[in-house]
């Protein structure tokens, strides 16, 4: 399992997001209470005690610059796409910024149209 993989594994808590270069708006697959769990390629974010909010599976190329990860969600509007993005992984901290399906790549943290920017903190 590439190193990056193993480094993900296990619980994060949502500490930051911005989708479409609005910060904190109403989020439905997450929430500053939102979890998501990685185990192996897959994630699960719910609130705990409560509904999932989004799974599905993930690939990632730690080679690239950008790093590269591409998340496929298995429910919800965005099923079966793949969805480009770029991310960072300290010890402790997770950041992704995703593109919509149809978009190319992010190359930054930007933001704007059509880009979700997630952070985590482990728990």
């Amino acid at each position: 399992m590439e190193a990056d993989i193993k480094r993900l594994q296990g619980l994060w808590r949502q500490v930051r997001f911005e989708e479409n270069g609005i910060v904190d708006p109403i989020d439905t697959h997450g929430s500053p209470d939102a979890v998501m769990t990685i185990a192996g390629e897959t994630f699960h974010v719910a609130i705990p005690g409560s509904e999932t909010l989004i799974e599905g599976k993930f690939n990632i190329d730690s080679s690239a610059s950008p790093k590269c990860i591409d998340w496929i969600d298995s429910i919800g509007s965005d099923a079966g796409k793949k969805l480009p993005a770029i991310y960072t992984l300290g010890d402790d901290v997770f950041e992704f910024a995703a593109a919509d399906a149809e978009m190319q790549r992010p190359q930054d943290f930007t933001g704007g149209s059509g880009i979700t920017i997630r952070g985590f903190v482990r728990i």
